[in-house]
């Protein structure tokens, strides 16, 4: 096959031109297209490394720096108080995070001030985007008023018997619970009865006492002692002497015995 060349158009075989080469003819040109493709690649990935950092500390700057998703005071919730816990001194530990962004916020650090605050048994703290938080608490409630030894006051204890306040008179609808002073057994039994009763009975408990953690007795408001022994088989107890009371077996006793609830006496 022969070529013929002229001017400065090359000539195929059967005269028609033939189209000029596509790479560069000499290898020192090859290496410079190379080169050249090696830079652009390099400054696409340079600027899309840049753009992307900027990207990212803007994104950074406005989560952990900015005041746009800052702790505001006025959008802090709190529920589940209750009668003992000062909403006041909850609010107030997350005042003093104020303006903190919320993305930074400790709220597992936040959620341990708060279980500082007197009354306060269980607390969870949550975000509440954009600015707030919700702070729910599970309260210490009295179940039982305490003479103070010595004193003429009463302690309030919750069901774990932590003192949660103090009164000069037993508040309405506590009962007044008279137990041997330090003796944690004994008031553990009543302080375990009283947390189980339903509150419908609960309310109707005057007051309660016991010498030792086997003889709990309650006196009830209509003037019904009821002799409940231990803190065992309470809810059957409860069954039985629901059961009395609501049939009229026990009319006009004033002395129910569900110690033994399998063998009720009343007299």
């Amino acid at each position: 096959m022969t070529t013929y060349t002229a001017g400065s158009r090359t000539l195929g075989p059967r005269g028609g031109p033939v189209a000029p080469p596509v790479v560069s003819p000499t290898s020192s040109a090859r290496f410079a297209e190379r080169a050249r493709a090696r830079r652009t690649v390099a400054r696409r990935k340079a600027a899309g490394i840049a753009g992307g950092t900027v990207v990212v500390g803007a994104l950074g700057w406005l989560l952990l720096l900015s005041p746009v998703l800052a702790l505001e005071p006025q959008d802090v919730q709190v529920e589940g108080a209750g009668t003992v816990v000062a909403v006041d001194q909850v609010l107030a530990v997350a005042d003093a995070h104020a303006g903190t962004p919320l993305p930074r916020l400790d709220t597992v650090g936040l959620r341990d001030e708060v279980l500082e605050v007197p009354g306060v048994r269980e607390a969870r703290v949550t975000r509440a985007w954009p600015h707030g938080l919700l702070v729910v608490l599970v309260a210490r409630e009295p179940v039982a008023a305490v003479p103070e030894d010595g004193a003429t006051g009463f302690a309030l204890l919750d069901m774990e018997g932590v003192q949660v306040g103090r009164v000069d008179a037993p508040p309405d609808g506590l009962p007044v619970v008279d137990v041997p002073v330090g003796d944690a057994r004994t008031l553990s039994a009543v302080l375990s009865v009283l947390e189980q009763l339903p509150a419908d009975l609960l309310a109707q408990v005057q007051g309660v006492s016991a010498s030792t953690q086997d003889t709990v007795a309650m006196q009830l408001r209509d003037g019904v002692t009821v002799e409940w022994g231990s803190a065992s088989e309470t809810p059957l107890k409860i069954a039985v002497l629901s059961t009395l009371r609501s049939s009229g077996a026990a009319a006009g006793a004033t002395v129910i015995d569900v110690s033994a609830p399998r063998l009720p006496i009343t007299s």
